[in-house]
């Protein structure tokens, strides 16, 4: 269970994160702040590309840079965007990888929880690894 202190310091974390998003095209900046088994916390921001599908969101860059370094289970995210937008599927997807069950915390801009939920809950029906060997 996440404390009121960790969760306020991850929608922290991912609000300072949203500042350092490169959305030129959409300018729709997105942070997003990842904590794993391991107490550790990864942050990261989307970054657009003028070649659209080159882009990333926020939620993969936290993701991949835990996942690089070995950090392989995921405990929570919390995502800030301007009016508290969920993540996309493809970030569902990779996020159920490593925390089906991972705490999701939804914030706005200004750092307002507006929704709390989980991985499992955002994707009912997740393919995973174990779907591979059935």
């Amino acid at each position: 269970m996440l404390t009121d202190e960790l969760k306020e310091k991850l929608v922290q974390t991912a609000l300072q994160a949203c500042q350092w998003s490169y959305s030129p095209y959409s300018h729709y900046a997105v942070g997003a702040a990842l904590l794993t088994r391991s107490g550790r916390i990864y942050d990261g921001a989307n970054i657009e590309n003028a070649a659209y599908p080159t882009s990333i969101c926020a939620e993969r860059v936290a993701a991949f840079k835990a996942v690089s370094e070995g950090d392989l289970e995921f405990e929570a995210v919390a995502v800030v965007t301007r009016n508290g937008g969920t993540p996309c599927g493809s970030c569902r997807q990779v996020l159920s990888e490593f925390g089906l069950d991972a705490a999701v915390l939804i914030a706005d801009g200004e750092g307002k929880i507006v929704q709390e939920t989980t991985v499992r809950e955002l994707l009912p029906g997740a393919f995973g690894p174990q779907k591979l060997v059935e």
